[in-house]
This record gives structure tokens, sequence and C-alpha cells, in this order.
């Protein structure tokens, strides 16, 4: 049986185990891995972080140290389609000029890219076919999937670490395949009833390669008794998505007053989060005209932000609405302690959404901020049980805005309700959830399956 190795934390030179995560993302914004590769490194282990590069963003590193452990990210992109998406976006552009002045610019650009053109015109007929039929995104995420084994072999690991359903076959292929390693699959949603995730395939692949990991990781009791049932396997062990702990004194805030520009006697209700399907943004735009005064506020990115603008243009809410780019997660915070509440409206549109708690509730509460969100089992037995908002049934807009309104008009209610977050807050940090993921690398170490 394999013992566990004696632990040093943060102390150099000393030979502690060697963990290497795996996350299908540029690893910007995702604060549960934040938090446990640095919970992990604060304990004396060694992590090697593996993410996917964005060429559009010239100030990101191939490879940096965040708080202690290293992050390296692979390329998204071969050379040659970067190249041939660049050059196809400029040609474009050039050839977009206006009759009168522009045509003889034109006319010469044309004779002296025409040679070129010829000469490429194969490789860029077949890279067009191969886009649109969505060969080419296959082939992009295959070299992807390669380039992280790659980098995932470069180095003696104790334990592999796979975020999510689509980085566990990377973690497989090193762990068991190549190295005689631990694997730890840390399923971040349910995959097999998730927004985007649609069909068979993802139930069959889970399913299979769960026959050959040495723990599972979910982040609610919900999630992962469903997943106990689904497969018939021994229940995954429960790590929440709680935020840091941090004293609202010492947030720091950020004037999203000024940067937004609203009125100082306006109370900010904010949204902060993914702009997509299912989180209830349209419902609550819907509700604003009902809502008796405040400004909404929109922080974040998502394919549904155009729809939400267009939608708020169409009401004539634009004194009533403002949109706030994604910021970095190190900064949210500094954001979210001008709000007067905080929404999580997510629809019941599939398991995941139902069985979540949601970080983003916490973290409204970490910041003292009264929430109004869904009355989903998990969410409820915090929002309810520690009185820290109010749930509702989130499909309705009306809902929402009698929930507002409440909090609005009843400042007694609102004042206890913040001294509840007070409260409530150091219960639900990531200084006490951490044990957990300790204990989880502590049984793995110590030769435990399950």
């Amino acid at each position: 049986m394999v013992q566990p190795k004696k632990l040093h934390p943060n102390t150099e030179n000393i030979c502690a185990n060697k963990v290497c995560m795996f996350v299908w993302n540029h690893f910007t914004n995702d604060a549960r891995v934040l938090r446990e590769a640095t919970a992990l490194t604060e304990k004396g282990y060694q992590v090697k972080l593996i993410a996917i590069h964005d060429h559009r963003n010239k100030a990101m590193p191939y490879k940096e140290t965040i708080n202690g452990f290293n992050i390296v990210r692979v390329k998204r992109y071969n050379n040659l389609y970067i190249w041939l998406t660049k050059n196809t976006k400029v040609i474009k552009q050039k050839l977009k000029c206006d009759k009168g002045t522009e045509r003889l610019t034109r006319t010469s650009l044309i004779a002296l890219l025409t040679p070129l053109l010829l000469l490429l015109s194969p490789f860029y007929i077949l890279y067009k076919l191969l886009k649109k039929i969505g060969v080419l995104k296959l082939i992009n995420r295959f070299s992807i999937f390669i380039r992280m084994i790659r980098e995932g072999l470069k180095d003696k690991i104790d334990i592999y670490h796979s975020h999510d359903l689509n980085t566990l076959p990377q973690g497989y292929i090193c762990a068991k395949i190549f190295k005689r390693a631990k694997l730890i699959y840390d399923s971040h949603e349910v995959q097999t009833s998730r927004t985007g995730y649609v069909g068979k395939k993802y139930y069959y692949l889970e399913k299979n390669l769960l026959k050959k990991i040495d723990k599972m990781i979910m982040t609610t009791e919900m999630r992962a008794n469903y997943t106990m049932k689904l497969y018939n396997i021994k229940k995954p062990h429960v790590v929440h998505n709680y935020p840091f702990y941090i004293e609202k004194e010492k947030i720091g805030a950020i004037d999203l007053y000024k940067i937004a520009d609203i009125p100082r006697d306006e109370p900010i209700l904010l949204y902060q989060g993914g702009i997509q399907e299912g989180r209830g943004i349209e419902k609550i735009i819907e509700a604003i005209p009902k809502i008796d005064r405040g400004i909404v506020v929109l922080i974040g990115a998502g394919k549904l932000k155009p729809t939400i603008k267009q939608l708020v243009k169409q009401n004539k809410l634009e004194d009533r609405v403002r949109f706030i780019n994604k910021v970095p997660v190190e900064d949210l915070f500094k954001y979210t302690v001008n709000a007067y509440l905080g929404f999580q409206v997510l629809q019941n549109i599939n398991y995941n959404h139902y069985s979540t708690i949601s970080n983003k509730i916490l973290e409204y509460v970490m910041c003292e901020i009264p929430v109004i969100a869904s009355n989903f089992p998990e969410i409820k037995k915090i929002v309810d049980g520690e009185n820290v908002g109010l749930t509702i049934d989130p499909h309705h807009s009306e809902n929402i805005a009698n929930a507002v309104n409440k909090l609005l008009q009843d400042k007694r209610l609102y004042a206890q309700m913040q001294k509840n977050c007070k409260i409530a807050k150091k219960n639900y940090h990531w200084g006490r959830e951490k044990n957990t993921l300790y204990n989880v690398y502590e049984e793995i170490l110590g030769g435990e399956q399950g």
C-alpha cells in the first residue's frame, strides 16, 4: 500500500507530492480551480495547471506562476490556422474599398495579392470547406487534447486532477496509460443534464471513464447523490464552491456608481456571472418596469449579451440598465460591494441548474448583500435557512419584482438580512471547505478508492 508522503507547506527544496491539473479554459476567471490549486500549494503539494492559451490576448503568458503554483497554457490553434484566419480577415477588409478615389488602391491590392491567392487557393478552399462542415473545429480540439497530454507527461506526477468531463480523457491517458499515477475527477457540473450538453455520448463517456478513476469530486450533495444513482457507484466526495473569506471592510470598493454613471441615490440591483441561456436575465429585464426604483447592473459576458441588449433597447429601459464587461476574478468583490442586492435567478431547464448552490450567491453573501434567488433545494438551504435573502419561483418576472420591492421597502428586514450575511459567511467559506479537499488527497495517497 502506498503511504502518504509527509507534506511540508511553503518549504523550498523539499520533495512533495506533485499534482497536475487540467482545465479546458484560459484560466483567467476560474475561481474554483484557483481556490483548489492555491489550497494544495499551501499544503505543500507542487501543482502544475495545464490550460489553453488565447492567441487573441497578447498579454496572456504561456507560462506563469500564481499563488505559488505553475500554469502552462497550450496553443489553441496551430500557426497555419492562425495565419489563414488572420489574413483572410485582412484581405476582406482591404477589398472593401469604396468606389472613386480608393478604386486605384483596390485594383493595386488585387494585382498584388492575386498570385499569392492563386498559389494558396487549394489550401484556402480546403480550409473553408473543413471549417464549414465542422471538421476544422474537431481537428483543433483534438490538437489541444494532444498538446495537453504531451504537457502532462513531461514531469513525474503523483496525482492527475481533471476538472470536468472535457479534461477527464487527458487525465486518464496520462495517469493510467502512460504513468502509474492516481486520478481525480472533479466534476463541476452534472455532465448529463446541463446547458449545451445534449445526447447520450456524454453519459457513456463519463460512465466508462468513471471505472478508471481513483476519486470523484462534485459540488453539491444533490449532484453527488444523482451521480451515485445514475452510475451505481460509490457516492462522490462533495467539495462545495465556497469563496475565500474576507471581511467587507478589507475588500476595497471600486466605484461602480462612477464607472456606470449611476445616480448616487439609486440602489444598484446586481447580476454578476455569465450572460447565458437559463440564467433568468430576460426575466430580470421584464421585471424592471414593475420595480419601484433602482438600476440593474449586469457584470459579465456571454452569447446572450447581444440579445439582452436588444431586449433592453426594445423596451426602452436604457436608463435603468447598465452593462459592465467581465472583470478579473480577483477584482469581482470590489464591484459587488456597491450593490444593494444580488440576483441569481437560474431557470429550471436542467438538473444541473436545479441542483446547484451557485457560488455567485455566496459571493453576494460574502459581501454582506442580500440575495434574490431561485427556490431550488440546495439554494433554499442557505438563503432561507440562514435568512440572507428571498427565494422565489424564478420563471415569472412578477415574482422577481415583488421580491425586489419588498427588500426596497422593508428596511428592517433588509438590515436583518445584512446582519445574517455577516454571520453566515463565517460558515460558508473556502477556509473551512478546503479541508474536505485535503481529506480527498490524503485518502488517495493512502490507497483508498472511491
